[in-house]
């Protein structure tokens, strides 16, 4: 590793561990079991939960692979909302903060400060990722799930790295969107927007050819209905994820020049 990317990545690291977000996106994460829990009460006295009772169809059934299941099924669709806000405040906030003029003027490469941004999103991103089994687990056991398999819980791992690490490669555009509309406000719209389209394509089973929808898919979670991913799908979230990196490095190179 070169001196400016570790100077990057000392720099961005300290600005996330001083931030709120470490707190705020760790609960986020950590809500899936607490929903799951929710759900597997919801299942087994269906009478007593109202409004929940009509939800608990998510978790299929009450015992360890309905429950893991649902796991995966809130990462592949909360990782997109979690990792993204991410990735639009490491961006955006130096706008916001107006640190973006320090940032140019700094003898760091500016490639380097977008690179060490991306990083740090990529690990703390994995961190979250491992957040809703170490939460899950325990949860899980306190409810008194049946049905435990320890190859079970290696499948849903594999299928959380799947979902999280697709995903997460996918908040390249968000980044863009952060850098040259100076602000994390834009970046969460655009964010809003994939999602809500990811939706409506989902529905007309054309999901294999919108990136953003390819994380669910992979895992096999999705509804049949949906679609299954093929090699176009993954030439598309690959173009779509190089894309958005390359555009935000060219612009943070030609910022100054704006």
């Amino acid at each position: 590793m070169n001196a400016p990317l570790r100077v990057g990545l000392w720099a961005e690291t300290l600005k996330l561990r001083r931030s709120r977000l470490p707190l705020l996106t760790v609960l986020a994460m950590a809500m899936a079991p607490v929903l799951g829990a929710l759900l597997v009460v919801a299942v087994r006295d269906p009478s007593g939960t109202g409004a929940l009772g009509a939800k608990a169809g998510a978790l299929g059934s009450a015992d360890w692979p309905g429950f893991l299941g649902f796991l995966v099924i809130f990462d592949a669709g909360g990782g997109l909302l979690v990792f993204g806000t991410l990735t639009a405040w490491m961006f955006g906030r130096e706008f916001s903060d107006h640190t973006a003029v320090d940032l140019l003027a700094v003898p760091t490469p500016r490639l380097a400060t977008v690179a060490a941004k991306f990083l740090v999103i990529a690990a703390w991103s994995a961190l979250l990722t491992a957040v809703v089994l170490l939460v899950g687990v325990p949860v899980g056991v306190a409810l008194g799930l049946p049905g435990w398999d320890p190859g079970l819980l290696a499948r849903t791992a594999g299928q959380l790295a799947v979902a999280s690490g697709l995903t997460v490669v996918l908040v390249t555009p968000f980044a863009l969107a952060a850098s040259a509309w100076r602000g994390y406000l834009p970046a969460m719209g655009l964010m809003l927007v994939v999602m809500v389209v990811g939706q409506v394509l989902g529905q007309i089973g054309v999901g294999p050819w919108f990136p953003w929808s390819v994380p669910a898919l992979a895992t096999g979670i999705a509804a049949a209905a949906v679609g299954s991913i093929g090699p176009q799908s993954i030439v598309l979230l690959l173009l779509t994820s190089i894309g958005g990196a390359a555009l935000t490095g060219a612009w943070w190179v030609v910022a100054d020049q704006q």
